[in-house]
């Protein structure tokens, strides 16, 4: 087995099929430090979730340069998940071994004008390569990450199940901090906005693709009056003030409505059997209010309570230990659910449970799982040491 190391080299290096390390932002050797933690010679991909206090363009150049010939990709955050929880101001990466995974990527640079037909076609012809580069390899897996204020990643999303067919799918939409100004996505030693990056995995270890939320449906609905669904905009809630008619169904003042109050009292939608969030970025000045994902006139929201996050976050993981515990989990975690651990002193404990059981990743500005877009939750994907039996296959020339 590989070792990986943290950028920090305090302790004994740690044995990981997945490598990680993380640094500083402001870090003037962060590359180097990074460097040292992956062992980058025999790697085939490089993810990057950076602060977006990095230099992003000059990270992302050099970054590509070091860790040539693999691929590196990655994004910008609202807040990172490190080895040891929550953190702010890093730089999170993950090394994936050639010996375990095989991997193929597909820049999107304008999301205003992609071809679909193509896409799909390429995805498939991808599918095919990796499955072809190794025959007897278990899973497969297809990563998103994609620019959080482009507004359509619901577009994006719906577009793919074509090219997916059968592998599972997630994402992650880039962030700004709560800054909401501007968030670039990472390809070829480049930093893009409006764009997207997928990434196709194929692997010689288990994985489980996942999505969780602790959000609990009341009785309390209401119905969408008046929207722009373009711009994710809804004006009327109940043909009343959607701001206003909001705060009056939560019994609380229009004008304190914050962040913080929409990541408690969230909204989800029922679409088949399930609910899905459709989470409240802000109140413009008007009154509309702007949605993380896609709303429209005629829409049914129900108000949602939340669990306790740690009770929840708890069963949840241990639902993905068993029967095996993950050698690492890659998660993209709402940036309103790190709030909301916050505004209710649960953060320490949660960092506790993220670092407990190696979750790493970043804070999104919104979640995607299979063809949908989400808000408030927490999807990605549990990787798993190969068994024997496979290491074995592989070490034969299977």
């Amino acid at each position: 087995m590989d070792h990986a190391r943290g950028p920090s080299g305090e302790g004994a290096p740690d044995q990981h099929y997945v490598r990680s390390g993380f640094v500083d932002c402001r870090a003037e050797d962060a590359i180097a430090r990074l460097a040292d933690a992956l062992h980058p010679g025999d790697l085939s991909l490089v993810v990057l979730f950076l602060s977006p206090g990095t230099d992003v363009s000059g990270f992302i150049d050099q970054a590509q340069k070091t860790f040539a010939p693999a691929q590196v990709v990655g994004c910008t955050t609202a807040g990172e998940l490190t080895g040891s929880g929550y953190a702010d101001d890093q730089i999170v990466a993950i090394g994936f071994p050639q010996k375990w995974f095989q991997t193929r990527t597909i820049l999107l640079p304008d999301l205003d004008d992609f071809d679909a037909l193509a896409l799909n076609e390429r995805l498939i012809r991808n599918r095919i390569e990796l499955a072809r580069n190794a025959p007897g390899w278990p899973s497969d897996f297809t990563f998103l990450l994609v620019d959080g204020l482009s507004t359509k990643e619901d577009e994006l999303t719906a577009q793919l199940s074509m090219g997916l067919g059968p592998v599972p799918f997630f994402g992650g939409s880039a962030g700004d901090g709560t800054d909401f100004e501007k968030t670039f996505v990472l390809h070829g030693g480049k930093a893009h906005s409006n764009a997207a990056v997928l990434i196709q995995v194929r692997s010689l270890c288990p994985i489980r693709v996942f999505k969780t939320d602790h959000l609990i449906p009341t009785q309390v609905r209401m119905v969408v009056t008046g929207a722009d669904p373009a711009r994710r905009l809804v004006h009327e809630i109940n043909a009343e003030p959607a701001a206003r008619e909001y705060a009056r169904m939560l019994g609380k003042d229009p004008e304190q409505l914050t962040t913080f109050t929409f990541a408690a009292h969230p909204v989800v939608v029922q679409i088949g059997d399930q609910h899905h969030v459709r989470a409240i970025q802000r109140v413009a000045d008007n009154g509309d209010l702007v949605f993380f994902s896609a709303i429209d006139e005629g829409v049914v929201l129900t108000l949602a309570e939340p669990e306790n996050m740690v009770t929840h976050l708890n069963r949840e993981i241990a639902t993905l230990t068993q029967p095996a515990k993950p050698d690492v989990i890659i998660a993209c975690d709402c940036i309103l659910r790190r709030l909301e651990a916050e505004e209710k002193q649960m953060a320490g404990e949660i960092s506790r449970i993220l670092k407990k059981n190696r979750i790493v990743g970043f804070s999104t500005y919104g979640e995607q799982i299979n063809a949908m877009h989400v808000n408030q939750t927490l999807t990605g994907v549990a990787i798993y040491p190969p068994d024997q039996s496979s290491e074995q296959d592989m070490t034969n020339g299977a």
